[in-house]
């Protein structure tokens, strides 16, 4: 019998170097937009497509990251007192049940592939998701939710895919094309960071995967591939080699790239404009920047 997909591994054990000297002692996975950080957003994503056990690999210096999903009695007393009970639901929804989640550390940093493989033990012979925080995804149906009612009716490995500007395919994993039907692709194959003129389409993986568990035991291989890291799409195309399906999805909605300066700042205005009380004043300062740079011209 097919199982649901109810585990998620997040991959959270970057040092975030892009983002020093804020990440020195900051996890950059608590880094905000608006006002909740790059994980609340992921895991929120993650409940919605009916996710019910999470597996955060971590490394040294993300305490910070366990305290956050953490109950706060002294907080929860004081909006309790003061009758806040707008921000005691804000503050509900960052709690985390005692046995849903669970933290690996991962010791050295040997790539996303090693990272998945090290939760290995918590995934046994189930289906699972692997949501990376730095792409955050804007959709009216939340993406992974897409992609598992998806899954319930294909089977089988699965990535989120989108389509690139040519030149900047070798920042990716590239599917290599089957037969399209609709948001469904099949795939013959994937390689991981190709140069522009090797890149078999531009449609790339994104940070939102289903995959089997034999993935697993690709991984168990340690087999290295691309800047000699054990890689994730290794491990799928493996599933391809045997025969097993493998499907790309293009998912409807805006994917950021949070784990860059520039895309963060565009998440953050977009999700600022996107919140009712925060658009006019934010548009309207943004207006003003416009002209005052036209002017200036």
């Amino acid at each position: 019998m097919k199982r649901k997909v109810t585990k998620a591994i997040f991959p959270v054990a970057g040092l975030g170097t892009r983002f020093l000297p804020a990440t020195k002692s900051v996890p950059k996975e608590i880094m905000t937009l608006v006002d909740r950080p790059l994980i609340q957003y992921a895991i929120d994503e993650a409940r919605a497509a009916g996710i019910k056990e999470f597996i955060f690999v971590t490394s040294r210096g993300k305490s910070a990251l366990e305290d956050y999903f953490d109950h706060s009695p002294v907080l929860e007393a004081e909006l309790r007192r003061k009758n806040k009970t707008d921000l005691m639901q804000v503050l509900k929804d960052t709690n985390m049940e005692s046995g849903a989640i669970a933290y690996i550390r991962q010791h050295k940093a040997l790539g996303l592939g090693h990272a998945v493989w090290c939760a290995r033990r918590l995934i046994a012979n189930e289906p699972f998701a692997v949501i990376l925080p730095d792409d955050v995804i804007a959709a009216e149906k939340p993406c992974l939710q897409q992609m598992v009612e998806a899954y319930e009716e294909n089977p089988g490995c699965m990535v989120a895919a989108m389509e690139v500007a040519p030149e900047r395919t070798s920042a990716y994993g590239v599917l290599d094309v089957k037969e399209s039907n609709g948001p469904l692709i099949s795939v013959k194959g994937m390689v991981e960071k190709p140069k522009q003129e090797d890149a078999p389409s531009n449609l790339a993986v994104i940070g939102r995967y289903i995959l089997t568990p034999d993935v697993m035991r690709h991984l168990n291989k340690r087999e290295t591939g691309a800047g000699g890291e054990i890689q994730l799409t290794d491990a799928i195309d493996a599933e391809i080699a045997a025969e097993r399906p493998v499907y790309g999805y293009r998912f409807n909605g805006q994917r950021f790239d949070c784990g860059s300066k520039a895309g963060f700042l565009q998440a953050t205005v977009s999700f600022g404009l996107a919140r009712e009380e925060l658009h006019d004043s934010l548009m309207e300062y943004i207006q003003d920047i416009v002209h005052a740079d036209k002017a200036a011209q």
